[in-house]
């Protein structure tokens, strides 16, 4: 899930842990906290299908969709021209299709095989799933598995791409038929759920949602966290908390223990008007680590009104995590009002989308007690002016590097941790376009079914009427056409901890060579330390979109940044560039395999589905983990084609094939290929840099 909450007015109201104070941008300013929570053990998991009705001819709801969130409209793309060039502080690269310098990364492709689908997550656990989108995509690779997440099913293969959770076809009955999710589980059966939906009943259970997961080697133990939120009907509001689930062993595929944050009520009245009180949403968590803790951040959003209220840290002991301790110390840091950003009307800003960390091995810095760092943009409205909102030009060159030190007292039990912030000068980056892919703005042809089908007036169905578009929506649509897919914000992504440097990427526009803009990366690589700019530039290519950039860097400083690739003649593919500190980013390519095949073909594009005009989603994000010398990468794609004739199957008069409108599986009945309302899917990959 990915709230954009803009121009829009904010109050929030909760309290944390921590007392902190204001943070300079010249230099660090820390504060110590009075002492710390605690968080219990509220359960194990294993990752195997809970009890379920199969869905078909009995069900008495056909909803497809949980409630649609109403973010508030995306800013303008930025109108302005961000080019090549070099600053001072860093030999940044500008955009080029091949003409950067030849990184020392030089990625050598291993292996690569389809990750999870849209297929898998409507159709595990009997069919009792929504359709889904974005995936937002979680994986980790370590001790011979690569683990995998998204909205909302969970996988565990080894390194050939083959699934190690135990063959649930025969038991998974949809529509009469035993369906083939290559073992794939719901997130809500693996934390031990409802289905998100009782189709037989119509009753719904908790949303899952925003999964996000590490391997730790100094632990030998898999962390994944979800944000999960339910209807309370006695207080008459969502709850939602955090699930953070940790393998018993080094093996992912065995028990998990679960531990439970809530955070309903964290965040801050940002300007004191109450006027947007709680509960608040913990939006888009990610996870980091360093030597002594496991760090969760949260950007808070008032559940019942429009605003910000900060971005959230939550530091847990690792150890105690990791030995499956019954409680476990926790410290809540709300950044509310922490930066101190020159140049605009309001010094004292929250964090938003503060990343945590990742390290490869043990890289961790030990200094001053164990330190963990984070990175955040500020072009978003959150981040510069979120009582108001009336910054509105979304377009920033500064990037805030935190640093969260003395975290070896996490496993004291006094914990004392101080968190300061720097705000470092870097290349202009800004709101992107939307991406382009082949055919963007006009009708659908029969390579985007779906799309087509809602257009579609003419079409002969098995009960005799006439009109594909009946057979999903109950008015005629008007003038639905390709989409041009969601190109992110600003906020930062994936952020790594490696040789000694902080890295980390995010979407803005860019100008290829110059000319119009498209949606391209800018990248960072800063001395976390000296708070200084090692190596920054941009990624873009004429006639192409490069969006949700993940940065996976080995200890010897060789990276490999994964992202989407769409183009004027490229449909949305796994792709990805060499990166180093040195040079930057050298020359991309898609991944081999991971070409994608047909146009995104998604509900979230349709205004019949979503109102005009459609927010396609893509992303959230993408990930990037590494495993020793190897750098595995995720992102996603459209990993196949689907004919007309075959989407539409026996539901179009004189058709045959599956008995499951849309999803191209054939008389066999599976595996499909995508479903009726979306074709999504993901590629996880391993190079050596």
């Amino acid at each position: 899930m990915k709230r954009q909450r803009i121009r829009l007015p904010i109050a929030v109201a909760a309290s944390g842990v921590m007392v902190m104070s204001m943070l300079t941008s010249a230099a660090p300013v820390t504060a110590a906290g009075p002492g710390a929570a605690t968080i219990t053990r509220s359960g194990t998991a294993v990752p195997q299908t809970g009890a379920f009705t199969p869905s078909g001819s009995g069900d008495v709801t056909q909803v497809e969709f949980q409630g649609q969130e109403a973010d508030a409209a995306a800013p303008a793309p930025y109108a302005g021209t961000i080019a090549d060039r070099s600053l001072s502080s860093g030999p940044g690269k500008g955009v080029s299709t091949g003409s950067n310098p030849q990184a020392k990364s030089n990625p050598g492709f291993v292996n690569g095989f389809e990750g999870l689908n849209l297929y898998q997550q409507r159709y595990a656990r009997g069919g009792n799933q929504f359709t889904v989108e974005p995936p937002d995509q979680g994986m980790c690779v370590g001790n011979g598995y690569v683990v995998e997440a998204v909205n909302d099913v969970f996988n565990v293969y080894d390194s050939s791409g083959n699934s190690l959770l135990p063959d649930n076809t025969a038991t998974n009955i949809v529509s009469g038929f035993p369906r083939n999710v290559d073992h794939a589980i719901d997130l809500n059966s693996f934390l031990g759920y409802p289905p998100a939906i009782d189709r037989s009943t119509g009753a719904t259970g908790p949303s899952v949602t925003d999964p996000s997961c590490l391997y730790d080697v100094a632990t030998n133990r898999f962390f994944l966290v979800v944000l999960t939120y339910v209807w309370d009907g006695a207080t008459g509001y969502f709850d939602d908390h955090l699930d953070l689930a940790v393998s018993q062993t080094g093996d992912p595929t065995g028990q998990w223990n679960v531990y439970r944050i809530d955070v309903t009520n964290d965040g801050t009245d940002i300007g004191g008007t109450g006027a947007n009180a709680g509960p608040y949403l913990g939006d888009y968590p990610h996870m980091g680590a360093d030597a002594n803790g496991i760090y969760l951040t949260t950007n808070a959003y008032p559940w019942y009104g429009n605003g910000f209220g900060g971005a959230q840290i939550y530091a847990l002991s690792k150890a105690q995590l990791a030995a499956g301790a019954s409680s476990v110390t926790m410290v809540h840091i709300d950044t509310s009002g922490m930066v101190n950003e020159p140049g605009y009307s309001l010094p004292n800003q929250p964090g938003f989308t503060v990343w945590p960390a990742q390290s490869p091995s043990r890289q961790f810095n030990t200094s001053n007690g164990g330190t963990e760092y984070f990175m955040s943009s500020n072009a978003a409205a959150e981040a510069v002016d979120p009582v108001y909102g009336y910054h509105s030009d979304y377009v920033s060159s500064q990037l805030v590097v935190w640093t969260l030190t003395n975290t070896s007292s996490l496993n004291s039990a006094s914990p004392a941790l101080s968190l300061g912030n720097r705000v470092v000068t870097v290349e202009t980056y800004a709101f992107p376009p939307k991406q382009q892919q082949p055919g963007a703005g006009a009708a659908p042809g029969t390579n985007t079914p779906q799309g087509y089908c809602l257009n579609d007036t003419t079409t002969q169905l098995f009960n005799g009427a006439t009109g594909c578009w009946k057979l999903l929506v109950g008015a005629q649509p008007k003038n639905e056409v390709v989409s041009t897919p969601d190109s992110n914000d600003t906020r930062m992504q994936q952020v790594t901890y490696a040789n000694g440097r902080l890295w980390g990427a995010l979407d803005t526009a860019v100008n290829p060579d110059g000319g119009a803009q498209r949606a391209g990366i800018a990248y960072f690589v800063v001395n976390p330390s000296a708070g200084k700019v090692v190596t920054q530039g941009y990624l873009g290519a004429t006639g192409y979109d490069f969006v949700y950039p993940a940065i996976g860097v080995t200890a010897s400083g060789r990276g490999v940044m994964a992202f989407t690739a769409t183009g004027d003649s490229t449909f949305p593919s796994a792709a990805y560039a060499p990166i180093d500190a040195i040079h930057g980013v050298g020359a991309w390519g898609i991944v081999p395999g991971g070409q994608g095949m047909a146009p995104d073909d998604g509900f979230t594009s349709y205004a019949a589905f979503v109102g005009n005009p459609p927010r396609t989603r893509w992303g959230d994000y993408g990930e990037a983990a590494v495993d020793g010398n190897a750098v595995w990468i995720a992102s996603e794609y459209v990993s196949s084609a689907c004919s007309y004739t075959d989407w539409g199957g026996p539901y179009f008069a004189g058709g045959s094939g599956d008995n499951l409108l849309g999803t191209c599986a054939g008389a066999d009945h599976g595996p499909g290929q995508r479903t009726a309302l979306g074709n999504w899917s993901t590629f996880i990959s391993k190079f050596i840099p």
